[in-house]
């Protein structure tokens, strides 16, 4: 009775976890294609890679500014 009762809560478990991947799955598609509508033409990879080239630049002058 018992692991049926365990067996039942990890299947309620699990199908909560799928849907919230299939509605994370769902805006993350919807982002992307956001993205791509505002001129990021791959999407969410360009707006990762814009931003961490961004973050780089950043990073660099501030440790050029902090030598100087």
């Amino acid at each position: 009775m018992k692991n049926e009762t365990k067996k039942i809560d990890l299947l309620k478990k699990l199908a909560k976890l799928e849907s919230l991947n299939d509605h994370l799955l769902t805006e993350l598609g919807y982002v992307d294609h956001l993205m791509r509508m505002v001129g990021f033409s791959g999407g969410l990879e360009t707006v990762k890679a814009t931003a961490r080239e961004l973050s780089d630049e950043e990073n660099t002058e501030g440790l050029d500014f902090n030598n100087s």
